[in-house]
């Protein structure tokens, strides 16, 4: 039997509405992810200072991959999801009617323009090599955004080709631009980036539980889709785990010995977290429920799957402990060029 949209009455918008919905559907929500690469790739530089020039110069990187590149990747997905949003988020800027396919298209063409142009500004201020290696990072991160949810390759269709793309996306390029932007990229930033890959990567195979039932009906391959919840748990933890395995084996042949330490604490945390998790996802952890709902519940999501609220427990535990770690590893690494 075939599945009917809802439907839902086309709203008339004014000036002010039209402008709200086009912010919407660049996903606002979604720009702060990029934030702590870029600050962590600056800080490992050792060469960013203290004044308004280069804070400013950092904003524009913001810009760059936060409301304009991030923004054009969330915008497109509506786009070309229209079909989908019709069923699952009537309420989107499209499907309710807000904005028009049309004005989508001149949303998310707009704010690629602006990007490209802004970008390829940067990476001539910069010039050289690095300059080379920011223009590359962000038509990297644009192509990639464009293809995750346009056809024909539409990425986000299998989990195998989707995560490690959001990992480029989030991880790698804002690492490698924030770095290079201040300096020779640093051979500890490649690392730092790679590891960020990683954590990206497991993250978004468990945030697929959220779609699970859609996605089997669709024909989308998320992991959750193919080998069961259970198993991709197993798949993400083993990820997770070996993210902080390296980087405390990072720290200690990079001499921070302190934070090697507390990286090998925040693996026995996460470990027991992911016993926990796995045995029972849905009281598992559950003392953190009040920190999804209502603390970071506008930025990480809700759901009534009991996988995925899992993930989102989980979530908000992993990524402060992740976050803290490297930004003290970016903090040591800094340090470190600016005593050479």
């Amino acid at each position: 039997m075939a599945t009917t949209a809802k439907a839902i009455p086309v709203k008339p918008a004014g000036f002010i509405g039209k402008i709200k919905a086009h912010i919407e559907i660049l996903d606002p929500v979604t720009w702060i992810s990029v934030f702590p690469c870029l600050a962590g790739g600056a800080m490992a530089s050792g060469a960013m200072q203290s004044n308004a020039h280069d804070y400013l110069l950092l904003f524009l990187l913001f810009l760059i991959y936060g409301p304009l590149g991030t923004g054009f990747s969330q915008s497109v997905n509506d786009y070309y999801d229209l079909e989908l949003d019709r069923i699952n988020e009537p309420t989107r800027p499209i499907p309710s009617g807000r904005l028009t396919k049309q004005e989508a298209l001149w949303n998310w063409s707009i704010v690629l323009a602006v990007a490209v142009l802004l970008g390829s500004w940067i990476s001539l201020h910069v010039g050289g090599q690095r300059g080379l290696i920011i223009s590359l990072s962000l038509f990297t991160g644009l192509g990639l955004g464009y293809i995750y949810s346009a056809p024909p390759l539409k990425l986000k269709k299998n989990i195998l080709l989707s995560a490690p793309a959001v990992g480029i996306s989030y991880g790698v390029i804002t690492w490698i631009s924030a770095n290079a932007f201040f300096s020779e990229l640093r051979p500890e930033a490649l690392w730092m980036a790679g590891l960020n890959f990683f954590m990206a990567t497991a993250l978004i195979i468990m945030n697929d539980f959220k779609s699970q039932e859609g996605d089997a009906k669709g024909g989308m391959k998320s992991l959750a889709v193919m080998i069961g919840p259970k198993n991709t748990f197993l798949v993400a933890f083993t990820i997770v785990d070996l993210v902080f395995a390296v980087f405390t084996w990072l720290a200690w042949s990079w001499g921070f010995h302190l934070l090697m330490y507390f990286l090998l604490v925040t693996l026995v945390i996460d470990i027991v977290i992911q016993v926990k998790l796995y045995r029972d996802p849905h009281k598992g952890l559950y003392f953190m429920q009040i920190a999804v709902d209502d603390g970071f519940g506008h930025t990480i999501g809700k759901s009534e799957i009991h996988e995925h609220n899992a993930f989102l427990r989980f979530q908000v535990v992993n990524n402060i402990l992740f976050l803290v770690n490297q930004f003290i590893a970016a903090g040591l690494i800094g340090m470190k060029y600016m005593q050479a």
